[in-house]
């Protein structure tokens, strides 16, 4: 049974980018070979990719673009695609779907594959799906810098998440690659 397994870099003190919208600059101080070897063996365990509309959209801008670039590119734009939104009217990026309404449904579906579903980015949709229970691994790469504003990839909630250490991975130029287990999928 496939997993919905949230996957984010994020800083020290937790933003997921700047203060801008797709500030990601701080990206650069973990992409390597380390992380791009770790990404293509994520995106072959991959039966699709999960984004909420903010996401979808900057994601669908830089990869329909970036084609042979590398052997990324190609997963990301040949994978199917899942965009949940409620205001977006149309999903043109290559092989994907747009979904509504119904998550819990959908998410139901995604775990009847024998991969892995990946949610890249989309913290307001992650926060949907952690209320509702229906993220099953949360793999971090905590890059080290204090970025000191932008947008938390937590957003504040009153309940608290207890998670399982799957493992950590130490990368050469200092990144930490952290995966927890949800209690609730154990």
């Amino acid at each position: 049974m496939g997993k919905i397994v949230m996957w984010n870099l994020m800083t020290l003190d937790g933003y997921f980018e700047g203060t801008k919208k797709w500030d990601l600059d701080f990206h650069n101080q973990v992409w390597g070979d380390e992380l791009e070897r770790l990404s293509l063996e994520q995106l072959n365990q991959c039966n699709s990719l999960i984004f909420g509309r903010v996401t979808y959209e900057g994601m669908a801008a830089y990869w329909t673009t970036a084609t042979g670039e590398s052997e990324v590119a190609g997963f990301m734009n040949s994978l199917p695609k899942i965009v949940f939104s409620r205001t977006l009217t149309k999903a043109d990026w290559n092989n994907t779907r747009l979904v509504k309404d119904n998550i819990e449904g959908e998410v139901a579906k995604l775990k009847q594959s024998e991969k892995d579903s990946f949610i890249f980015g989309s913290a307001d949709l992650s926060a949907t799906l952690m209320k509702l229970g229906l993220i099953d691994e949360y793999r971090i790469c905590v890059v080290p810098m204090i970025l000191g504003g932008g947008t938390l990839l937590f957003k504040p909630n009153t309940e608290q998440l207890k998670l399982q250490l799957l493992n950590t991975q130490v990368l050469k130029n200092g990144g930490v690659i952290l995966r927890y287990a949800s209690n609730a999928s154990n």
